[in-house]
């Protein structure tokens, strides 16, 4: 976890000035910054993100909330209430390449940090805005809170089991799509500024990337004129296909074809009357016939443990596999020989970054920063404040 890794990263020479908080904004700036960009994260001196007082302490002043979202960036911790501290903010943006925010619509302006006054001095700066609702609509002074927009999207009606209530995702996903569409954005941009020279303004709304999320849900309900049904772990139209009890824990098994289920019930489970009777012959006809099947089909793998049938049905050429907690799935081999989990001190961990180019996964250059651990740096590499301007900074509180 060198600081200057040798790997030639896509972004290498890019630099980020990441002004979000919490969530959606974070994760935009924490990909870029995966890909090798440059990513000065700026809080607030004394309180920092939010997220550093959420979750799971993992190290004085960090939370397991807070590394999720900020590893490879760098934290200067500068008071924006102050005049000293928006012209160090200033200064950085006209050094910058890429600026993340997410103050509540009108925010950034009201500091002078908008589009506008920014690309004035700056104008090959792609500035990225995101809220909760769009910036030009009735809708835009409201705060943006994933779990509302899940209810407002209807990404929640889609969770839960059939006859029982909306659920949420078990994570923000609304908030974690918003930031990945972003980066995806930032990234075009980012495209379009070597032919063209030019920076851009974008604009993304938590509930617009909500909507989005439904995806072929959203056009089921939309062509159909109602809600589709929930089925819980099941799927709508493949069965048999979802989460079922073996003898010992839940086991995930997708059947895909009816060539696949012919197997299934010879080889895996020894019951080819399953095949042979005429209500579960096709995929058609197990659907239309879900409710006489699935007991069928539940008593037959209670008779298993789960060790012998996924290797039954793996040996069957069946998709399947064990439904792990969660740091059972962080913690075993298939995580671990991948390179997922990255260790730092005493009880501090990050997952990797997904990305694999040319055969190696992009590294974790920074552990999570601690708030305002390269104030100093930042302000001397970047700014070229002498020493004596940074104590005087720090001594008035506008800096940490």
């Amino acid at each position: 976890m060198d600081a200057d890794p040798a790997h030639d990263l896509p972004l290498a020479g890019i630099r980020v000035l990441d002004l979000s908080r919490v969530l959606a904004g974070p994760w935009c700036a924490q990909v870029l910054g995966d890909l090798g960009a440059d990513v000065i994260k700026v809080e607030h001196p004394e309180r920092g993100d939010d997220t550093r007082d959420w979750g799971v302490p993992t190290s004085p002043g960090n939370t397991s909330y807070f590394d999720s979202v900020n590893r490879n960036k760098r934290s200067i911790g500068v008071d924006l209430a102050t005049p000293e501290g928006l012209a160090i903010v200033k200064a950085l943006a006209r050094e910058s390449d890429v600026l993340v925010q997410n103050f509540k619509t009108g925010g950034a302006e009201k500091l002078g940090l908008g589009y506008a006054a920014l690309s004035a001095e700056n104008s090959g700066l792609i500035y990225c805005s995101i809220a909760g609702y769009a910036s030009d609509g009735s809708e835009a002074g409201r705060p943006g809170y994933d779990l509302v927009v899940q209810g407002e999207s209807g990404v929640m009606a889609l969770n839960g089991e059939a006859g029982g209530p909306p659920l949420k995702f078990g994570v923000a996903a609304v908030d974690l799509f918003t930031g990945q569409f972003a980066a995806q954005a930032v990234l075009a941009a980012l495209f379009q500024r070597e032919r063209t020279g030019r920076g851009k303004a974008i604009d993304l709304a938590l509930f617009d990337c909500g909507v989005a999320l439904t995806s072929y849900y959203g056009l089921e309900a939309l062509a159909r004129g109602i809600d589709p049904p929930r089925y819980g772990n099941a799927h709508p139209s493949i069965v048999p296909y979802g989460v079922f009890e073996a003898a010992d824990g839940p086991v995930v098994i997708t059947v895909g074809n009816n060539g696949q289920y012919r197997r299934f019930c010879e080889q895996v489970l020894e019951r080819p009357d399953l095949v042979a009777d005429p209500r579960f012959a096709t995929n058609l006809d197990r659907s239309k016939n879900r409710a006489a099947f699935i007991p069928v089909l539940e008593a037959a793998l209670a008779q298993w443990q789960r060790g012998p049938l996924i290797a039954r049905l793996r040996a069957a050429g069946i998709p399947c596999g064990e439904v792990m907690g969660l740091r059972e799935a962080l913690t075993c081999d298939r995580a671990r020989e991948a390179g997922l989990v990255v260790g730092g001190a005493e009880n501090a961990h990050v997952i990797a970054p997904p990305y694999r180019l040319d055969g190696r996964r992009l590294p974790v250059r920074r552990m999570p920063p601690g708030l305002g651990d390269s104030s100093a740096e930042i302000l001397a590499e970047q700014l070229e404040y002498p020493s004596e301007a940074q104590d005087a900074l720090r001594v008035k509180g506008v800096v940490r």
